[in-house]
């Protein structure tokens, strides 16, 4: 089975460069299964059901999420009865709405997707490596991918050798910048830091720069606006064998799209 990772859907200029290509890889790659995380593609920050409506009727098959996913207030009336939408694992059990992790099934072939958070300059959430032990005894199917959304490079590689061989891809999100280290590790788990954002080109991690740049400048408040104008794909095609859920392949996808 052929997979399409979407590095950290931007705002408006993600979403316009997915309903441009994403048929198109689709085809030219092969692919059977198309994730993207999408915690800031609503205003480049959080999630409505009108944009997950709008992303899901172009061809993403799940949406994972982040440290943003509660943002937009609005995902809280839809996420508890939305199975395609993966919010982390490491939250609270019993009081947080939605789902860290489901099974799916496309062409007659099962595969489950998890996604966790980090915690290392971020929330002070359950631990990831004890979570992903505890999801994992309970899920049959071998084929197994899991978005990790961190920010520290070093908890990513940790984790990505941690489940070597117990999951078939583990792919890092959140700080949009994407790096050259995929690879399959020696248990047969493909892997990479981090796939990247998917929006604006010219901007820091999908904000107007010259906002950015007051902001640290001045070190006064700033209100975030979504950059505009050229905007990026980033993300990975990885192979998986549908027996064994070992992976055969992993891809970065990197080009830039004028407006």
């Amino acid at each position: 089975m052929r997979f399409l990772a979407i590095g950290d859907v931007v705002g408006r200029p993600g979403r316009n460069i997915l309903k441009s290509t994403l048929s198109k890889l689709k085809e030219n790659y092969k692919i059977d299964v198309v994730i993207a995380n999408c915690e800031n593609a609503a205003g480049g920050n959080g999630l409505t059901k009108k944009v997950a409506d709008e992303l899901f009727s172009i061809g993403i098959d799940v949406m994972t999420m982040g440290n943003h996913v509660w943002a937009n207030k609005e995902i809280f009336s839809f996420i508890e009865n939305e199975t395609r939408i993966i919010r982390p694992a490491n939250y609270p059990e019993g009081t947080t709405p939605g789902r860290g992790y489901n099974v799916f099934e496309k062409n007659n072939v099962k595969f489950t997707v998890i996604n966790l958070c980090g915690r290392v300059f971020m929330e002070n959430l359950d631990c990831p490596f004890r979570k992903i032990d505890e999801i994992l005894k309970k899920i049959e199917c071998p084929i197994i991918i899991v978005d990790f959304h961190a920010e520290a490079t070093s908890e990513k590689i940790a984790l990505g050798f941690y489940v070597d061989g117990r999951v078939s891809c583990l792919y890092g999100t959140h700080t949009h910048v994407q790096t050259a280290d995929e690879k399959i590790l020696p248990n047969g788990t493909a892997y990479i830091t981090d796939i990247g954002m998917t929006g604006p080109y010219d901007s820091v991690l999908g904000v107007d720069k010259d906002i950015v740049i007051q902001k640290f400048t001045t070190l006064l408040p700033v209100r975030f606006e979504v950059a505009k104008g050229k905007a990026q794909f980033n993300g990975i095609v990885f192979e998986v064998d549908n027996n064994s859920g070992k992976a055969v392949s992993i891809e970065r996808i990197n080009f830039t799209l004028e407006e």
